[in-house]
């Protein structure tokens, strides 16, 4: 499994996160070509609620300890509350709920 791939199932285990982007921004650095060793996380949880910064990014690494530990050389973190996500970023608009398949 890529790291990208280890590091999007743990999140979304962890924290059941209404919106999470994992980004790959290795290339950005002086790596050799397809490494993954830099990353970018936006995690949009409920389980951030009453939580400061400092707080949210220690349960993100926790999550991650392993990987920071060997693999992981940078993580940009950025952690929301719903609400928090919908203030700062818009966040994504729900899809209406299906009314069923045909018409």
């Amino acid at each position: 499994m890529s790291v990208q791939a280890t590091i999007e199932e743990k999140l979304a285990n962890d924290f059941k996160p209404l919106h999470l982007e994992v980004i790959n921004e290795s290339s950005n650095h002086n790596v050799p070509e397809g490494s993954e060793s830099h990353f970018k996380v936006v995690v949009v949880s409920p389980a951030f609620a009453g939580k400061n910064l400092l707080a949210r990014h220690r349960m993100i690494n926790a999550t991650l300890a392993e990987e920071l530990k060997d693999v992981i050389h940078a993580l940009a973190i950025h952690t929301y509350t719903e609400e928090e996500w919908q203030e700062t970023s818009g966040g994504a608009p729900m899809s209406p709920p299906c009314l069923g398949g045909g018409k």
